[in-house]
């Protein structure tokens, strides 16, 4: 068998793998070995951040051809969506696999294709090679987690990277999940003309946002013809007919229903990638959600760290490559670099009005014993939003009482995704309520309902 020594070996070759790599790389002048079993460049570039917003764009365009151009005066045919041809737009934007382990050789790394397995705490085997280090950096990613329906296995169902290889279109879809990926897909679907239904277990769509906003982004997917089923289980699923039918299950009881569907999306839950690696072989501690590891991404065996959705602590690109680099800083100047910090992390659902948020929301401030006050603005009465129909929106801010100091920002509009993103720094920079109100915003843009809604705070919560 073929060895060799390397001062870093990196199990995946996705964003955190590939963040963490060039970080020891360059600023510590490392030996690294990436190890890769099946997509280089990961998930993000190849089957979810880039093609699937690729996929919201072009239903978008096509939803707004069809309900928003002739108010405007713009004489079009209705829009019809190509699947086919879409998905070949889409395939362009992506780098080919050659290409992807082609530049990173290019960068100075060793790579390894195949499953990657501890033999002990320092050593890996890939195929017929042992590679051996010091120091070893997990982030093999995570895959759809498939629930407990009877019928199942007998159901050729999708999750978010089949679905996006297919070329004609579902003439009916039922998506398993309320969250980002179900509702993100959902809608992209039926923009593209499939009927679409969602269903999820949960009492609002959206878990871990702003209760508020998430009921304001539901009745925006209802009003466009979207039926969202809450609070039930998709407990069976079967062929009939040449259709398929699903049952679905009030979760706190009540009648059954059945919904015919031609094909079922799979987007309730995701499951790490660690049952391949031989963990037990080097002792590593697991859980429910993944590999245990601390706020400097060390796990419990000394000289292994986790990064990325193999840790299960915030499933988001950024966040995996943030955790790699405090992963490496810990591996060169151990307990000096930063830990990890996720109180303010701007998130985003990419939907038609999208939904945003960053810091606590209204019920999370509650629980955490802050006298928290609330502020909200209906994204009707900004002037932006009148030009492209916009019914549905909110602006809310979250704030303490006694410090005025803004603990979250929600909002459900247009481009949300960039206004909560531009104000986040202002919150870790500690802004308070009177500042945002106070500040200029330029008009007429869909950012300014936070400085309107800001406003209110001095009429309804004085200082």
């Amino acid at each position: 068998m073929k060895s060799e020594h390397y001062d870093l070996i990196v199990i995946g070759a996705g964003s955190a793998a590939r963040d963490g790599a060039n970080k020891a790389a360059k600023e510590y002048g490392a030996k690294v070995a990436l190890i890769e079993r099946e997509r280089w460049g990961g998930s993000c570039p190849n089957v979810a951040c880039t093609p699937t917003k690729a996929y919201l764009v072009a239903a978008d365009l096509a939803h707004h051809i069809n309900t928003l151009a002739s108010k405007l005066g713009i004489e079009v045919g209705p829009a019809t969506t190509n699947l086919a041809k879409t998905k070949a737009w889409k395939e362009t934007l992506k780098k080919p696999q050659p290409k992807w382990v082609e530049d990173l050789q290019a960068t100075g790394f060793d790579t390894y294709e195949g499953t990657a397995s501890f033999v002990d705490p320092h050593t890996i085997r890939v195929g017929d090679t042992e590679l051996t280090a010091d120091k070893i950096l997990i982030a093999t990613g995570s895959r759809t987690a498939v629930p407990p329906i009877e019928g199942i296995d007998e159901i050729d169902w999708l999750d978010h990277i089949t679905a996006l290889e297919l070329e004609e279109l579902p003439e009916s879809l039922l998506v398993v999940g309320a969250g980002a990926v179900g509702l993100e897909f959902g809608q992209t679907f039926s923009r593209f003309g499939s009927k679409v239904t969602i269903v999820d277990a949960l009492d609002e769509i959206a878990p871990h946002t702003d209760l508020h906003a998430a009921m304001e982004l539901r009745e925006a997917l209802t009003d466009e013809g979207i039926p969202i089923i809450l609070g039930s289980f998709i407990t069976k699923v079967a062929a009939r007919d040449g259709t398929h039918v699903a049952t679905i299950t009030p979760r706190e009881g009540g009648m059954e229903q059945e919904i015919e569907f031609d094909r079922l999306l799979l987007a309730s839950g995701r499951r790490p990638n660690i049952e391949e690696l031989s963990l037990d072989a080097a002792g590593v501690e697991t859980y429910k959600l993944g590999i245990v590891a601390d706020e400097r991404m060390r796990t419990n065996v000394p000289g292994i760290w986790a990064v990325g959705d193999v840790n299960g602590q915030a499933q988001f690109t950024p966040v995996a490559q943030y955790q790699a680099r405090i992963a490496v800083e810990d591996m060169y100047r151990p307990g000096e670099g930063p830990a990890a910090d996720y109180s303010v992390l701007p998130t985003a659902i990419f939907t038609d009005p999208e939904l945003a948020g960053v810091g606590l929301t209204q019920m999370d401030a509650e629980e955490q014993g802050f006298e928290a006050e609330t502020v909200v603005h209906p994204l009707r009465y900004v002037r932006r939003a009148s030009y492209v129909d916009a019914k549905h929106g909110l602006y809310k801010i979250v704030f303490d009482r006694p410090s005025r100091r803004v603990l979250g920002l929600h909002v459900v509009a247009p481009a949300a995704s960039d206004i909560v993103q531009g104000l986040s720094i202002s919150m870790r920079l500690g802004v308070t309520i009177d500042e945002l109100g106070r500040a200029h915003h330029t008009f007429p843009t869909f950012g300014e309902g936070v400085k309107a809604a800001a406003e209110q705070a001095r009429v309804t919560v004085p200082a």
